[in-house]
């Protein structure tokens, strides 16, 4: 009996036990799902995607502003950035980070989730771009002062290369249109050798220079095209253009547009175009005319000149909607407060803008349906609707300049 009772005794408390146990298994689940709807509402509103991201050159401050572009807000800036007085960036693979290149030779990486400055060198004393390698491992930088490209290490910013543009004994170039290029190459043009050089970046600590000499006189600004087969080198000192076949670079340098230029009247420049920019629509290309009120179009499959549009004043980036159905110009000064559009198939003016005093640059969105305006004098970006053309946003920002969406991570050449 004794046996009995203490056996009873026994099984009354473990009763008790899973009882108390079954009732703090109910608690925790209904603790864990409050937790996990939590969790989600507060990772709902912090986590985000970069593929809508955006940055403004605010030039005057040496920061950026990181945009939204589906909510047309104004989400973050960074500051620190040094001389932004003729910047532009390119983006990680991810979009996640913006690569900066400062006049004052200033490489800077953002974070655009979380609005850091992530690193930052002054690699050199005056520099005028850069470029990200085809598989986003390595950033090359253009310099004036010293002449050449130096190539750093896109996660630490380390430099991994250094390469002087000395076309003779002791003497350097200014490096200027460097853009990225299928098979991990950089390509750029030598201001003062009158040379395009092409650097394989296969093996980044020792790369394989080709260099082509006796393009031109003076190449200002080049291009990519779109499928990164044509480098074209546009020259400020002689009438024409340079093209490089990057599927046969064996054939050399080639010069195209006879007649582009300046032509017999020097006339005088008041702000060199930007080729980065060109239009493509088709197999037509729309390229701004050096000293002139025109847009000329250029037969790509034969690379003659096959008409010229005037526009309102001399034009500094020409650039395509996404589609390829318009252009947009800018221009130099007096006439940098207005912006037009040209309709491609019937290449006649369709609108003429006036966003105000110092339209510096534009972006399209990656489907074309809105464009940014960087209106430098006015202190705002102003975004307007590509189909009806009206505004339909303005964002106070301190000397804009340049704008780039992160969409560019993902194109040739930008």
């Amino acid at each position: 009996m004794n046996g009995s009772a203490l056996h009873g005794e026994r099984a009354a408390p473990d009763a008790a036990l899973l009882a108390e146990l079954k009732t703090v298994l109910i608690m925790l689940a209904l603790l864990g799902g409050l937790l996990a709807s939590m969790v989600a509402q507060a990772g709902s509103q912090v986590l985000r995607g970069t593929g809508d991201l955006a940055i403004v050159i605010e030039r005057a401050d040496g920061k950026v502003q990181i945009l939204d572009t589906t909510r047309n807000q104004s989400i973050g800036e960074v500051a620190g950035l040094g001389d932004l007085s003729h910047a532009s960036a390119v983006f990680s693979r991810d979009g996640r980070y913006a690569f900066v290149f400062g006049r004052d030779g200033g490489l800077s990486k953002i974070d655009l989730l979380t609005a850091t400055l992530v690193a930052r060198t002054v690699q050199a004393g005056n520099s005028i771009g850069g470029a990200i390698s085809q598989d986003g491992r390595l950033v090359a930088v253009s310099n004036y002062t010293p002449g050449g490209v130096k190539v750093f290490d896109a996660d630490t910013l380390a430099p991994v290369a250094d390469i002087p543009a000395e076309y003779a004994p002791g003497q350097l170039s200014k490096v200027i249109g460097l853009v990225d290029a299928p098979g991990q190459r950089f390509v750029f043009s030598l201001w003062d050798a009158g040379q395009i050089w092409v650097a394989d970046m296969r093996e980044p600590n020792t790369p394989k220079i080709d260099r082509f000499s006796d393009i031109g006189v003076n190449p200002y600004d080049a291009l990519i095209t779109p499928d990164g087969r044509y480098y074209i080198a546009g020259l400020f000192g002689e009438d024409g253009m340079a093209l490089l076949d990057l599927w046969h670079p064996q054939d050399g340098v080639r010069r195209i547009l006879a007649e582009y230029g300046k032509g017999d009247a020097k006339l005088p420049v008041y702000k060199m175009p930007h080729l980065e920019g060109w239009a493509v629509a088709g197999t037509l290309a729309f390229v701004p005319a050096v000293g002139h009120h025109e847009v000329l179009v250029i037969d790509m499959l034969t690379w003659k000149q096959v008409d010229r549009i005037a526009v309102q004043g001399q034009p500094v980036f020409v650039m395509a909607r996404p589609d390829g159905r318009q252009v947009w110009v800018n221009f130099a000064v007096p006439d940098n407060g207005q912006v037009q559009v040209i309709d491609v198939p019937s290449r006649q003016i369709v609108q003429t803008l006036e966003p105000g005093p110092g339209v510096l640059h534009m972006e399209f969105e990656p489907r074309g349906e809105e464009v940014w305006v960087s209106v430098r004098d006015a202190d705002q970006v102003q975004v307007y609707d590509t189909a009806t053309f009206e505004r339909r946003a303005v964002l106070p920002a301190s000397k804009p300049s340049g704008i780039f969406m992160t969409a560019r991570a993902h194109r040739i050449g930008l």
